[in-house]
């Protein structure tokens, strides 16, 4: 397994594809690079993928520190000048898209595009909702509070559809998997500081994504950020949730492709 050492900590991350520019795909919160797996197979074959682990998720470390979402942004950078892919395409869902749109308006240098999941520039607004689940976790463990995080995370369009039984299976178990040190890079999104105005020096090509029945990064939060991004294109995913992604990744993969041919 390919793992780099950065900022004190050992981070997963997989290459995939030898096309001759790359994207780097960077996860949500309580997920890993996995949660890609439908994007990179599209993908692969005319792109170098780059998917990796946060801290503290998946197969990363678990440090004691370097949650916040400015240290989650160091750790993007030094890894992506480590690898030495130059200037990237970079996809950053929920937490990932945090972490994206800091490196466009910080670091310009290092992207040639940005496309931004079911993310959101402000401050959470459900703060006390989570922090109560995220206690729960802290003490019984994230089974705990599987069942209502699957709500939040995916639409009722995925969650009732009887022929996506054994998928939703396997992304419950996935959830079910975090250990209970999964409370520290939940209280690095919850308060998280919002970057509305450093968003509107970003110039890169950017693509916003959202799901109509996203209730965690709501429409509305993907509208904020194509409102301050300069010729940013806004695209709805119909009838997806927080995890756009896995519910509707044919839709998904389509407004990917055609935002990379354009850029």
């Amino acid at each position: 397994m390919p793992f780099i050492q950065i900022n004190n900590c050992n981070f997963y991350y997989e290459i995939h594809g030898a096309g001759a520019e790359t994207i780097v795909l960077a996860h949500g919160l309580l997920w890993s690079g996995d949660m890609f797996h439908k994007q990179l197979e599209h993908l692969k074959d005319r792109y170098r993928i780059v998917t990796y682990d946060h801290r503290g998720q998946g197969r990363s470390e678990v440090t004691v520190g370097g949650y916040d979402m400015d240290s989650q942004y160091e750790d993007a950078v030094a890894l992506i000048e480590q690898l030495g892919q130059g200037s990237v395409h970079f996809g950053g869902l929920s937490m990932g898209g945090f972490i994206g749109m800091r490196i466009a308006a910080r670091r310009p240098d290092l992207l040639r595009s940005l496309i931004l999941m079911e993310t959101s520039a402000q401050p959470e607004p459900n703060t006390f909702k989570y922090g109560i689940l995220n206690t729960l976790v802290k003490l019984f463990g994230v089974s705990a509070v599987t069942g209502p995080v699957m709500k939040i995370m995916f639409g009722e369009k995925f969650l009732q559809d009887p022929a996506r039984r054994e998928e939703r299976a396997i992304w419950r178990a996935n959830l079910e998997r975090n250990p209970k040190t999964i409370v520290r890079a939940v209280t690095g999104v919850l308060q998280r500081k919002g970057v509305e105005e450093e968003i509107q020096r970003i110039q890169c090509p950017t693509l916003i994504l959202v799901g109509t029945q996203d209730k965690a990064t709501t429409p509305e939060k993907a509208a904020f950020i194509h409102g301050r991004i300069p010729g940013s294109i806004l695209r709805h995913i119909e009838g997806a949730g927080h995890t756009a992604c896995v519910e509707e990744p044919e839709a998904y993969n389509r407004e990917i492709d055609a935002f990379l041919a354009s850029v």
